[in-house]
């Protein structure tokens, strides 16, 4: 049965009639027409589907887009400020990571929730807070990079 739900999307208010139960992943993508995140497993497994609420790398395929309450939801088109990439986005580019681009969404969503808890990060606690994500094109070592260039901008 469908609800009235509110949500609060890259800074703008929302509102839709869903199923509490609903991922929010679907609420983003069919109800508001964002493009990111993507739809990978489904399973919450590949990480292509990360969202930030309230700062924190969560996979919005297996969020109920109820369970956000007041959260604030941050998509990769949300860091763009004023028309200017983030700093991790910008790093991402300069280091040439993307090559299909599909997990893209998941790396940067989750370096950027990284840098904000450690902006100086060892190549550890990268490793740590990268753990999960999948890249079927293998762009591990430029994704490395890229995550310790943001930290040094």
């Amino acid at each position: 049965m469908a609800k009235r739900i509110e949500l609060n999307v890259d800074g703008k208010a929302h509102t839709i009639d869903a199923d509490p139960d609903m991922p929010l992943l679907y609420a983003l993508r069919d109800d508001l027409g964002l493009r990111n995140p993507k739809f990978g497993c489904g399973l919450a497994q590949c990480g292509a589907c990360t969202v930030l609420i309230d700062g924190q790398p969560v996979r919005s395929c297996s969020m109920p887009v109820d369970a956000i309450g007041k959260g604030k939801i941050t998509t990769m088109g949300g860091l763009v400020q004023n028309g200017k990439p983030h700093k991790v986005q910008e790093a991402f580019i300069a280091e040439q990571v993307p090559q299909c681009g599909y997990c893209m969404n998941g790396w940067v969503m989750t370096t950027v929730a990284l840098l904000e808890k450690t902006p100086k990060p060892t190549d550890a606690q990268i490793e740590e807070a990268l753990t999960g994500l999948k890249c079927r094109c293998a762009t591990h070592a430029s994704i490395m990079r890229a995550v310790r260039r943001a930290a040094t901008a």
